[in-house]
């Protein structure tokens, strides 16, 4: 028996999300970013901001959340194909560090990320932090 576990991310190509971003994701983006900080200041909206910011790379860049594909070939030569989501990290750890860490750090970062979306030379870069903004709100992998 053969296991093979592959990171794949089916979805638009670069072209794609970078229109996308540009005429769309960008006012979109900043619209969602705003009404999920008011949700994160009330404690019944805590929980729906905070699956909000984790969804950013989705609104701005069309950028699907990582899917974990496991392929398995058995003895007898049959391929058995499993896809589920990337393993995160435990609930109580990500929860501590949205707490300590994550509320208030994915504000900078996601502002910085805007800065740098503002200029043409660093605009790769603000893309990137804006896909990873996941792991900077709550270790939330993607």
């Amino acid at each position: 028996m053969r296991v093979e576990e592959r990171v794949t991310r089916p979805g638009p190509g670069c072209l794609i999300q970078l229109i996308w971003f540009l005429f769309v994701g960008c006012w979109l983006g900043q619209l969602w970013l705003i009404f999920a900080w008011i949700l994160n200041v009330t404690i019944i909206g805590l929980p729906f901001g905070v699956w909000m910011l984790n969804r950013i790379p989705q609104v701005m860049l069309l950028r699907p959340p990582a899917q974990l594909t496991t392929v398995v070939q058995t003895a007898d030569g049959r391929v058995i194909l499993r896809e589920s989501e990337l393993p995160q990290p435990p609930g109580l750890l990500r929860a501590l560090w949205f707490i300590a860490i994550g509320w208030w750090a994915s504000l900078i970062w996601m502002e910085l990320a805007w800065l740098f979306c503002a200029t043409v030379v660093l605009l790769p870069v603000g893309l990137g932090m804006f896909a990873s903004t996941p792991m900077v709100v709550s270790l939330r992998r993607s």
